[in-house]
C-alpha cells in the first residue's frame, strides 16, 4: 500500500504495524515489510504511548465552500446573462442573497462550476494583409510607401 498525500493509512495497517513492533520487529524492517516510512512508525508509537490512540484522526483544514448553497442560482444567473462580469455578478449576489464575495472567490466559484472565462469567440482574422510585415518592429506600417 503506497501512501498518498492527504490520505491516512488504514486502521488495519496501523494495527498490524504496531503489533509487529510490539513483537520485537525492528523499525526499519517493519517499515520495509509494510511499505511505510520509519518516521510514521515512530510517530504512531509515540501517539499511542501519549494518548492511547492507534487510529487515524479526522482530516483537518477541510474548507467549507461559502457559496455552495448558491451554486445553482449563480449558474442560472450566468446562463441568463452570459456577458455578466465578475463585479456585476458580485453586486447581484449581494442584492439578491445578501452575501459579499471577493473577486477571487467569485472567480474560483465560476471555475468550480465549469463556466468559461471567455465571453465570445475570437474575431475573424484579417484576410487582406498582415498588420505588420514579418521582421518589422512592432507598430511599423503594414506597407512601405
Amino acid at each position: 500500500m503506497a501512501w498518498r498525500s492527504g490520505q491516512s493509512y488504514s486502521t488495519d495497517l496501523r494495527e498490524r504495524v504496531l503489533a509487529a513492533m510490539d513483537g520485537g520487529l525492528p523499525a526499519r524492517t517493519a517499515a520495509e515489510r509494510f511499505d511505510v516510512s520509519v518516521s510514521f512508525l515512530y510517530k504512531a508509537l509515540k501517539r499511542r504511548r501519549v494518548s492511547g490512540e492507534a487510529t487515524a484522526r479526522a482530516q483537518r483544514n477541510q474548507q467549507v465552500l461559502k457559496l455552495a448553497a448558491q451554486h445553482a442560482a449563480i449558474l442560472a444567473e450566468v446562463e441568463r446573462r452570459s456577458d455578466v462580469t465578475l463585479d456585476e455578478l458580485r453586486a447581484w449576489l449581494l442584492e439578491t442573497h445578501g452575501l459579499e464575495a471577493s473577486l477571487g472567490l467569485m472567480h474560483n466559484t465560476l471555475i468550480r462550476l465549469g463556466l468559461t472565462l471567455k465571453k465570445r469567440p475570437d474575431g475573424r482574422r484579417s484576410r487582406i494583409d498582415r498588420t505588420s510585415p514579418s521582421g518589422a518592429p512592432l507598430g511599423a506600417p503594414s506597407r512601405v510607401r
